[in-house]
């Protein structure tokens, strides 16, 4: 196993640049009642650098989410198969997708996650999307998707049952171990967060040393999925980026700490942040 001791370099910013250079970027999430997860990605996405940002959310509240964040641009879903073939053409038009933020559950959540896993594109899965992987008897033989999944503890439990483990350890050792596994049976890049987060390859390792509780609050790991979505748009391979977008989000985190106290940061308030850690 290789170590890696820091992120790569971020991409090129050139000063003549026009946002059809800097990625196009596909949140897919949001339910009727909890639209707040894929705003906040969004607008991650487009704090980090991201040319176009679009959000796909059910119909009804897809107006209430662009108000907070008009820069995003907008698709509107409903449960119909025709909704369905929009995501699909919008997803062949991104240079990733994050998928999951906020998507809750409901009759066509499954038969479309089913569809754009078998699509051979650049994905963040996060949240539910990871969940739905999860409630699967094995690691579904179709999904085509060059991802990374970004699990939080109870997600990795869940996501366990896949690989024949059914506990998360807390100790370093024990976090690597369960990660690198994981990367190798999924063949796909991990990203085990909490205290001290693990990026893995299944070959290479990163253990992230930014971040504090600033961080332990609803939609900080929506605006992770939005800063990493961002920077494999604009062109980074994945592990790089991932190990990237932990240490960012991290130095992030502790900025609006610092400004605001670690009690009282809101996601919001690390999406502000994002342009100082960068700096």
């Amino acid at each position: 196993m290789r170590r890696i001791k820091r992120p790569p370099p971020l991409p090129a910013r050139p000063v003549t640049g026009q946002k059809g250079m800097f990625g196009r970027v596909l949140i897919v999430g949001g339910n009727l009642e909890m639209i707040g997860a894929p705003v906040m990605a969004g607008a991650a996405a487009l704090r980090m650098g991201s040319g176009l940002v679009q959000v796909a959310l059910p119909g009804p509240v897809l107006a209430v989410g662009l108000s907070v964040v008009p820069e995003l641009i907008g698709l509107g879903l409903d449960e119909s198969a025709g909704s369905t073939k929009k995501l699909l053409e919008a997803a062949e038009k991104a240079d990733v997708l994050a998928i999951g933020p906020g998507l809750g559950q409901s009759r066509s959540i499954g038969r479309r996650l089913d569809a754009l896993f078998r699509m051979d594109q650049l994905m963040v899965v996060d949240a539910d999307a990871l969940n739905y992987l999860a409630s699967l008897k094995v690691w579904p033989k179709s999904f085509r998707a060059r991802a990374v999944l970004t699990p939080h503890p109870g997600e990795m439990k869940r996501l366990g049952k896949l690989i024949g483990r059914s506990i998360v350890p807390e100790d370093d050792d024990g976090r690597i171990a369960i990660a690198v596994q994981a990367a190798k049976a999924f063949g796909q890049v991990m990203v085990l967060k909490g205290h001290r987060t693990v990026v893995t390859d299944g070959e290479k390792l990163y253990v992230n040393h930014t971040g504090d509780s600033s961080l332990s609050k609803a939609g900080a790991g929506d605006v992770l999925s939005g800063i990493l979505a961002s920077l494999i748009g604009q062109g980074m391979e994945r592990f790089g980026a991932a190990c990237a977008a932990v240490r960012l989000h991290g130095r992030a985190g502790e900025i609006a700490g610092k400004r605001l106290g670690r009690r009282s940061v809101l996601a919001r308030d690390v999406i502000e942040a994002i342009s100082d850690a960068l700096r």
